[in-house]
């Protein structure tokens, strides 16, 4: 079996769509299950079940002996913290780095925010185009051209690394995690955003995210 791009949507469908007779071995179920309940608890700020998900999950992957499995799981992991602003050395996939494709260390490059690195025509279509292109108008995001919420906070992580986040792109990526019920995101892209009207002296507005963050947060005073 050969699973597809290495992100999120592409993995799931991979690991849970190889329905063929005979029956797909149990491992690629239960493969896709935990790396899903993974996702959701973590973007819902649940660390100690994501934790144990994640762990189901590489699990399953390691024992086919494919470093390439098991570097995709690892690629997820480290996504979804960008796409909550927790970045940092991806240490899992770093680990096996050496036993992957030139595409999932391109892609380990381009969440990192270290896009010199980054072979454009070897990621998913949608981080691709947002790489190549050039800055958007004012007032424009290219995130809103991301269908898929995650892979649209990743790209907001990756830009905001980048050096290249626009204040649209921000409303963007703080808006996504509002309409999906991601706590753990929301509230980092909101923090973002109160830092920057705070530093613009923008008090009205630090003061109206405040008060969202501790609704959020469920610490309203």
């Amino acid at each position: 079996m050969k699973i597809t791009p290495f992100f999120l949507p592409s993995i799931f469908a991979a690991l849970a769509g190889c329905a063929s007779t005979p029956a797909p071995p149990a491992w690629q179920s239960s493969a896709s299950s935990a790396l899903r309940s993974y996702s959701t608890a973590y973007l819902s700020g649940n660390t100690r079940v994501a934790d144990l998900e994640f762990a189901r999950a590489r699990s399953e992957l390691a024992a086919t002996g494919r470093a390439d499995l098991v570097a995709q799981a690892e690629l997820i992991r480290c996504a979804t913290r960008v796409a909550s602003l927790e970045v940092g050395p991806c240490t899992g996939f770093q680990a096996i780095a050496d036993d992957v494709s030139p595409a999932e260390r391109s892609y380990a490059a381009y969440i990192a925010g270290r896009w010199q690195d980054v072979d454009p025509a070897l990621l998913p279509t949608h981080h691709r185009a947002l790489v190549s292109a050039s800055a958007p108008a004012i007032g424009k995001s290219l995130l809103s051209e991301i269908e898929d919420p995650l892979s649209r906070l990743v790209a907001a992580g990756a830009l905001l690394q980048n050096g290249r986040l626009t204040p649209a792109d921000m409303e963007v990526a703080t808006e996504t995690a509002s309409s999906q019920g991601w706590r753990r995101p929301l509230l980092a892209w909101l923090g973002v955003q109160a830092q920057r009207a705070q530093q613009a002296g923008a008090q009205d507005v630090y003061t109206r995210i405040q008060r969202r963050i501790e609704l959020v947060s469920g610490n309203p005073k």
